[in-house]
């Protein structure tokens, strides 16, 4: 079945916020066995979103719409499905009944405007919205289905997960989705497609590669569809175990798995402790491990040296390290390493010194001049990175790098 989805709101068009809501909604209307094969965003004015339906059912069977169903006179999405479909509006005493609730549970009273927001168009099915106060419609219209959820994402998920869903496999026949993702670090897509070109080259029709690249990452997507799921199931992994085979040494993950997490399970599997020393990264690669839940597991602590007083006194690096290399230098992250093992006592070390950007260059150090060194008591790995003048994507890219090097060290132990 084709979907479309169509988010609601001037703030998307001019910015304000960005559409979360439809990468979230494609992946599981994908993992469901639905065909999306259209996003798109709309203002929040009646013949934008009439024009837009329009569009949408002389092309899909499913039409997904978000945004535009509060309280508040700019919220016109219910009375313009209304004009749509030709029918009135009439007020929801159940929906109503239960806002009053909710409010009097808080403490609260209601406000004429609350009123307002239970007139629904007469020929929606409502759909109970256990996190808010505006209920999902549908909208049955010439054999093919239109949905209107909340803009705000938790109201939107929780819909899409406990109602939509579940109402769209039962009245529609989805075909089974098979994905296999590849998760890679270390080489740049072009030359990861020619390692793994025997593999792709050879695929079936009905199996699609795809390259997502990142910053020094590239996922390697596998997708098929088909009736018999277990032969597709089977088919992939056997795909996914040949691409693997030419590329052993970039692999670090699949499916969703996040490089973090995949260092955290090696830690734990190690039984070692990781510190960190972050000079210009500012504690980024530190907030990844640690938004991850039992990382008091593996990770022992981290400091932000970020001035060169804190590098000597706390780290113990030589001032004439610095006197005569720099911070940004080998011989600097090698000694902020050592240091940093007798501070925190962990079993091995991180250390980041170098120019992020936009500013602070020089002629024998340009911006994005970044070293890197992971270490123990017993040896010391470094790493020089030259990258571009953009700060946060070459804080990015070196969170990246630099736990590829941890991944490394463990696995080289």
């Amino acid at each position: 079945m084709k979907v479309q989805v169509i988010t609601i709101g001037d703030e998307i068009l001019i910015g304000q916020i960005i559409d979360t809501n439809s990468a979230w909604m494609g992946a599981q209307l994908n993992d469901a066995g639905f065909d999306i094969q259209n996003i798109t965003t709309v203002s929040d004015e009646e013949q934008a979103i009439k024009d837009a339906l329009d569009q949408a059912f002389r092309q899909f069977d499913i039409v997904l719409m978000t945004g535009g169903l509060g309280p508040t006179k700019d919220d016109i999405t219910k009375k313009t499905l209304a004009d749509y479909f030709g029918v009135g509006m009439v007020f929801s005493e159940s929906t109503f009944n239960r806002i009053q609730r909710m409010f009097e549970k808080w403490g609260r009273s209601t406000t004429e405007a609350h009123r307002l927001q239970c007139y629904m168009p007469e020929n929606a099915k409502l759909l109970f919205n256990k996190m808010g106060t505006a209920p999902g419609m549908w909208f049955e219209h010439n054999g093919k289905v239109a949905v209107s959820m909340p803009g705000v994402p938790y109201e939107m998920k929780y819909l899409m997960t406990n109602e939509v869903i579940p109402k769209l496999s039962t009245q529609f026949t989805p075909r089974a989705v098979i994905h296999r993702t590849i998760q890679t670090i270390g080489e740049g897509e072009s030359r990861i497609a020619d390692r793994i070109e025997p593999v792709t080259d050879s695929l079936p029709d009905f199996v699609k590669v795809a390259f997502l690249p990142g910053l020094g990452r590239v996922r390697i997507r596998l997708t098929t569809t088909g009736d018999n799921e277990q032969e597709l199931q089977q088919l992939l992994d056997e795909k996914v175990k040949e691409i693997v085979a030419l590329i052993p040494e970039f692999v670090f993950g699949y499916g969703t798995d996040k490089l973090e997490e995949v260092v955290g399970k090696l830690l734990i599997e190690k039984g070692k402790y990781l510190t960190l020393a972050e000079s210009c990264t500012g504690g980024y690669v530190s907030h990844r491990i640690t938004a991850n839940p039992g990382a008091s597991a593996y990770f022992a602590g981290s400091i932000v040296p970020y001035s060169n007083t804190i590098k000597v006194n706390q780290l113990k690096v030589n001032p004439e390290t610095l006197k005569e290399h720099g911070a940004v230098s080998e011989a600097t992250v090698i000694e902020m390493v050592k240091g940093l093992l007798n501070l925190m006592g962990a079993d091995i070390a991180v250390a980041i010194s170098g120019i992020a950007g936009p500013g602070g260059g020089t002629e024998e150090k340009p911006v994005g001049t970044i070293w890197l060194a992971v270490g123990d008591n017993d040896k010391v790995v470094t790493r020089k990175l030259n990258l571009g003048k953009k700060r946060l994507q070459n804080i990015e890219y070196t969170g990246n790098q630099v736990l590829n090097m941890v991944r490394q060290f463990l696995l080289e132990e």
